[in-house]
């Protein structure tokens, strides 16, 4: 008897591996793969300007990294004492106006170097509703929870979010690769039947996009949140947010299509090493834990270009309590 409808998900060509250079950016789902690629070690980062929802911000977020478009002081607005921008996170702000701008600036420059190395770039969006500053008419990446009366709430069309994530492919280096993601979060302040109108605006418009272009793979994180994983049990406490449960899930499906056969090896030394720094011992001065990370170290000695700094230092640190 079948109890779970699996979703079945077509190989990609290419893959990746740990000679690959990751930039993740979208929604916080984006963090969520980026945190479990950075815990086995892959070479990934999100994008230094903050969570992004829909396509019209990431559009314009990557193509200001693109063009290292820099940050002007108009840029910026005062709230609650804080500087601000309606294009970047909060996390970049600050008291005063120049070290924010700073801030802003040094992050542009970092998504420039990362857009430009990057071999893979994960884009996952997690609606088509936009707000809209009524004095400019440009969409807003974050709201900063300004009055309501700044801003007309739109709902982008199938076409204009078809021309946003064209903008993206082409926005980025020719060879590299695009995978793309709809977030299984649902929005639920925008009411549930909007939250469904707009996932189902951004699915048909990743589709054309992906058939449009060769190097364009879609990553079925939503359909495996809603079909396969189609039980309360597999959410948070807000019963919004995937528990950390279908997270795991989620991303073990990701690695599966994702990644190359030689990574999928390798990935189970790397978190061997992993998890035996995490491990406390009963006793660290013992002879036994100091072989223990002698062996440690003599397995990370056998892996190269993966960074086990942290790893290496702690198993070091420990053989000092021995001496």
């Amino acid at each position: 008897m079948k109890l779970r409808t699996e979703i079945e998900i077509t190989p990609w060509q290419r893959t990746i591996d740990y000679h690959s250079r990751i930039l993740s950016i979208g929604s916080c789902f984006a963090q969520n793969i980026a945190e479990r690629l950075a815990e086995c070690k892959f070479n990934i980062a999100t994008s230094p300007s903050g969570i992004l929802f829909n396509p019209a911000s990431i559009a314009r977020t990557i193509e200001r990294f693109r063009q290292r478009r820099e940050v002007c002081a108009d840029d910026l607005f005062q709230s609650d004492g804080r500087w601000l921008s309606y294009h970047f996170h909060s996390t970049l702000s600050a008291a005063n106006r120049d070290e924010a701008q700073r801030q802003m600036t040094s992050a542009v420059e970092r998504g420039a170097e990362l857009l430009e190395s990057a071999d893979h770039l994960i884009v996952t969006l997690g609606t088509a509703w936009t707000y809209r500053l009524r004095s400019t008419g440009e969409v807003v990446a974050n709201c900063h929870k300004q009055p309501h009366s700044l801003f007309c709430r739109e709902l982008l069309s199938t076409n204009e979010c078809i021309d946003e994530l064209q903008r993206i492919v082409d926005s980025t280096d020719p060879k590299t690769h695009i995978i793309l993601t709809l977030s299984p979060v649902r929005h639920i302040g925008e009411g549930m039947e909007d939250n469904s109108l707009s996932k189902a605006i951004l699915r048909v418009a990743i589709d054309e996009v992906v058939r449009r272009n060769e190097r364009v793979s879609y990553f079925p994180s939503f359909e495996i949140m809603m079909d396969d994983l189609r039980d309360y049990r597999f959410y948070g406490d807000d019963l919004v947010h995937p528990s950390q449960m279908a997270i795991s899930y989620i991303t073990d499906k990701f690695f599966e299509t994702a990644l190359s056969n030689s990574a999928k090896e390798m990935m189970h030394s790397v978190l061997d090493i992993v998890r035996a720094a995490k491990h406390r011992p009963m006793n660290a001065a013992s002879e036994q834990y100091r072989t223990f990370c002698q062996k440690q170290l003599a397995a990370i000695a056998t892996l190269e270009n993966i960074n086990f700094d942290e790893e290496k230092r702690h198993f070091e640190s420990m053989l000092q309590i021995n001496l």
